[in-house]
């Protein structure tokens, strides 16, 4: 069966179910997305490793990777291979030197470790036909079929904060960065290394 490469597309607020969020997969050669909704706890995983942020000790995912590195264990890559029922399988396809091991995963902390293991995601076109659709995140917006998406709600945010933080000085913002990081905020925390990036470049 032919095998469909994903990316993380972001993540978006869920509204069909109360405190999930939905994270949107899409194939990289077309115009699919999958949906796949998903906790806090799992979101917030998956978002600290898109904004690149480094929490001050490391969280599950982070353990996971730092445990399997110490060991030279590797994920090669990680596959979507089944949908039942609205739940999704994933499985990690491990390396260990020559020996290669599979071992079943939620889909949530599949994801969340493939990008720490910077390996790729597939899928295959019976879930992609089942699950794929095209979305077209405005028109969506407009019928109360998703929230805003991930990365339009943090822009705004983004924009928001951005001008919050002009007052402060180089020396405040990084307090306020290491503060941020260890209440574990770490959208603030996005918000105000971007605020230091832009100085520095000035």
């Amino acid at each position: 069966m032919k095998r469909i490469k994903l990316n993380v597309l972001g993540i978006s607020y869920s509204q069909t179910q109360s405190g999930a969020y939905a994270l949107v997969l899409t194939e990289e050669e077309g115009e699919r997305r999958i949906p796949i909704i998903i906790g806090g706890f799992e979101a917030q995983a998956i978002a600290i490793q898109l904004e690149g942020l480094t929490p001050p000790r490391p969280l599950t995912h982070d353990l996971f990777h730092n445990f399997a590195s110490a060991f030279g264990i590797s994920i090669r890559e990680v596959e979507i291979y089944r949908l039942e029922e609205g739940v999704f399988y994933a499985k990690l396809i491990c390396r260990n030197g020559g020996r290669e091991i599979t071992i079943d995963a939620r889909t949530s902390d599949a994801i969340a470790l493939a990008l720490r293991f910077k390996c790729p995601i597939y899928t295959n076109e019976d879930i992609m036909t089942k699950s794929g659709i095209v979305l077209d995140v405005n028109s969506e917006i407009e019928k109360g079929n998703f929230t805003k998406s991930y990365k339009e709600e943090k822009y705004q945010e983004k924009t928001k904060s951005t001008s919050e933080l002009e007052k402060f000085s180089v020396k405040e913002l990084k307090k306020l960065l290491n503060e941020s990081i260890e209440k574990e905020n770490y959208e603030k925390a996005s918000f105000i290394r971007d605020e230091l990036k832009r100085r520095k470049q000035e």
